[in-house]
């Protein structure tokens, strides 16, 4: 019996465990199905919004830098995605519509916040680093978790206005003035794509930060980029991005297979020995 497709499209994708995972759930609730990598430049996503629709693909991913050029090929985008204006979950409805989802919002929620108790995120202030397509997931997980002091700083400064546009609460910061205010954040966020590669580093000073501040990164592979190693050696509780990647799994699956899959010790392990 063929295999149902799954699978994520992005460039660059490589570094992505989205095959291991889902691969390793389907096998744990006996789907015959597999998840594979769709290295694609932008011009080839046609090719697979058609695969989609001819059932060669029943669900797809989506990562960088497609988040948001994906939206204009689809029938509709729904819940989280309507606000935060980026996708990254394709499905077909039972009127074989192409459905566009964000499981992003829930993923940073579920692994970050909801640990925190209400007081202390009435008095979080938060500034995410990079408006590209994770970061409006980023603010609006934010935001339904009653954390509303939010600045946002982009070396680009016209995508951060784009963005406001969007949530117009939240503050912009001039990217060459960030380092001088980073003492005055509760919770620094990278939502950049700075860190996937080794030589790729922030040119930023980070020196200036506020004593017993978090340090979020939505990078998970390598799991610690040179800005974790950095703030780790400072003593600040720091993070990577694997547990926002596990849950954002997650919801993606359970809407595919209407199955809520484990996150189980074995899949962490699992997980763990793929880093780099």
């Amino acid at each position: 019996m063929k295999k149902t497709k799954f699978g994520i499209i992005g460039n660059p994708i490589s570094h992505s465990l989205s095959p291991v995972m889902h691969n390793y759930w389907f096998k744990k609730y006996n789907i015959n199905a597999e998840y594979e990598l769709f290295d694609i430049a932008e011009n080839e996503i046609q090719n697979v919004i058609t695969k989609i629709k001819d059932k060669n693909i029943k669900g797809i991913n989506v990562t960088l830098p497609y988040k948001k050029a994906i939206i204009p090929y689809l029938n509709k985008t729904v819940n989280d995605a309507n606000e935060t204006h980026s996708v990254n979950t394709l499905m077909l409805d039972d009127k074989e519509n192409l459905i566009g989802e964000n499981t992003d919002v829930f993923g940073f929620q579920a692994a970050y916040l909801k640990s925190l108790s209400s007081q202390e995120k009435r008095n979080k202030s938060v500034l995410i680093l990079g408006a590209g397509g994770v970061a409006p997931s980023i603010i609006l997980a934010l935001i339904k978790s009653n954390i509303f002091d939010i600045s946002l700083t982009n070396r680009t400064h016209e995508k951060s206005l784009f963005i406001k546009k969007n949530f117009k609460n939240i503050k912009i910061i001039d990217w060459s003035n960030f380092p001088k205010v980073l003492n005055k954040f509760d919770i620094i966020i990278n939502a950049t794509s700075l860190g996937l590669k080794s030589n790729d580093n922030f040119q930023s000073d980070f020196s200036n930060y506020k004593k017993g501040m978090v340090y979020i990164d939505t990078i998970y592979n390598p799991s610690e980029t040179n800005m974790i190693k950095y703030f780790k050696s400072k003593k600040i509780k720091s993070y990577n991005g694997l547990n926002m990647f596990i849950y954002q799994g997650q919801k993606a699956f359970y809407l595919w297979n209407k199955i809520n899959p484990e996150i189980d010790d074995e899949l962490l392990k699992l997980l763990e020995s793929k880093l780099n």
